[in-house]
């Protein structure tokens, strides 16, 4: 008996000396371990530059081999983060001043294929009908396979008024469509304004240039009779985030509209809403689809978050992540764009590869209407209704269409381009489900 239980007692030492083991924390690597291993790792890279130089089957630069390992690192980090070559730094600066040679179109890297986020309303690409979603195969007889992103930027830039054809595949298309676009200067315009039935304000924000939240602001304080707003965001890619923040703002009066982390969370940086800068408390429907990305994604997000707005439309791109431009040459004409951090809406949620669900899902198209009929009976088409009645009205609007003819004739241009009439709607399936929505809520305030 004493044998089983010494036995025993051994056994639980040995057991519990195991599990003691098991929950000892690793111990942290000294400085000495950290700097050897960053040692043998920079020799690695060098021993492969240098292998490269000397036995590579074709003569080439050391300066070029160190431009290529940049790039495919840049690459391998994630679709946003590059490095960028004195020839890109300078597009980049070309493009940030506002004019520029190109297409009319942000284009982006998913799954591995070049994918159009969205064409940029009245520019090339958007007249000959590319669309947002739409994956492009070839730029000319170049294949986009294994081509970065930089890559494809440059072949579609070029000197106004010269051809480029582009292969693209589109969803519930049975083969690839060339679409045939000529080259022209990129002029931005990022808001718009017009008005639908009198009552509403229809807001376009095409993109988020530095020139967005007075547009809005100017647009909104000059139209003071509506009793609502559709804010339009499809097919917009993004840009500032100052401006998203000052959009969202303009609705909403309190809370936190926007936050980004970076490798550090404890270093949360967190963007609020003013109460003294919001300019308009009505009734508002968002837009939104797969073409709207970025700082649109952080305005319908945080709108939705808040209670704010309705979203109407289809779920958006999903690019919610932070890149800053670091130079890397003393001249600074070389740098790095480089993912740094992720936003979170005001809910906690991500936007990256996740993107922002619509309230209500509408999608692209005619909307339905009640198709006309020669069968249907009216008032006027009875043998003995009031034809003396209708005499007096016809002659009395008659009268006073006459005086007003030449006036109405004379502004007809003018107000169609601010006017979103009837017809037009019919043909926006998504825009006249957010007035209708909008209609609605405008009813309950009353």
């Amino acid at each position: 008996m004493k044998k089983i239980l010494s036995l025993f007692t051994l056994l639980t030492l040995t057991f519990s000396g195991c599990y003691a083991k098991e929950d000892v924390p690793k111990k942290e690597p000294s400085k000495e371990e950290v700097t050897q291993t960053r040692f043998e790792s920079l020799s690695k890279l060098t021993q492969v530059i240098g292998t490269v130089e000397k036995y590579y089957v074709d003569e080439i630069k050391l300066q070029e081999i160190v431009n290529k390992a940049l790039k495919g690192l840049m690459q391998e980090l994630d679709a946003h983060s590059t490095y960028m070559d004195k020839k890109y730094f300078k597009e980049m600066k070309i493009q940030t001043a506002g004019e520029f040679g190109g297409l009319g179109i942000t284009v982006g890297m998913r799954d591995g294929a070049l994918t159009v986020i969205s064409p940029i309303d009245d520019t090339p690409a958007y007249d000959a009908g590319v669309k947002a979603g739409d994956i492009i195969l070839k730029i000319d007889d170049k294949s986009t396979l294994n081509m970065t992103l930089d890559e494809a930027v440059g072949l579609m830039r070029g000197k106004p008024k010269t051809p480029i054809e582009l292969t693209v595949v589109r969803k519930n298309e049975n083969k690839p469509l060339r679409i045939e676009i000529i080259r022209d200067i990129i002029k931005i315009q990022s808001v718009y304004a017009k008005t639908i039935d009198k009552d509403i304000l229809y807001l376009r924000v095409t993109s988020f240039d530095k020139k967005v939240v007075d547009g809005l602001t100017n647009a909104i304080k000059k139209n003071k009779t509506h009793k609502g707003i559709i804010l339009d965001l499809r097919n917009n890619p993004g840009g500032l985030l100052t401006q998203a923040i000052g959009v969202t703002d303009m609705f909403v009066d309190k809370g936190v509209i926007v936050s980004q982390k970076g490798r550090e969370e404890e270093k949360e940086e967190k963007f609020n809403a003013n109460y003294s800068n919001t300019i308009s408390k009505l009734p508002l429907v968002t837009l939104v689809n797969g073409g709207s990305a970025s700082a649109s994604e952080i305005v319908a997000g945080a709108l939705q978050d808040h209670n704010r707005s309705i979203l109407v439309g289809q779920k958006t791109f999903g690019k919610g992540s932070v890149q800053v431009v670091l130079p890397i040459t003393a001249d600074k004409s070389e740098g790095i764009k480089l993912t740094i951090a992720k936003y979170y809406l005001p809910s906690g949620r991500t936007i990256q590869a996740t993107g922002v669900t619509p309230d209500i899902i509408a999608y692209p198209g005619k909307a339905a209407s009640e198709p006309e009929s020669e069968f249907q009976i009216k008032e006027a088409d009875l043998k003995k209704h009031l034809e003396s009645e209708l005499e007096k009205a016809n002659g009395h609007s008659n009268k006073k269409a006459k005086k007003e003819s030449n006036k109405k004739v004379k502004k007809e241009d003018k107000k169609n381009k601010k006017i979103i009439t009837n017809d037009d709607l019919l043909k926006d399936n998504q825009l006249k489900t957010g007035v209708d929505i909008l209609k609605s809520l405008i009813i309950i305030n009353k």
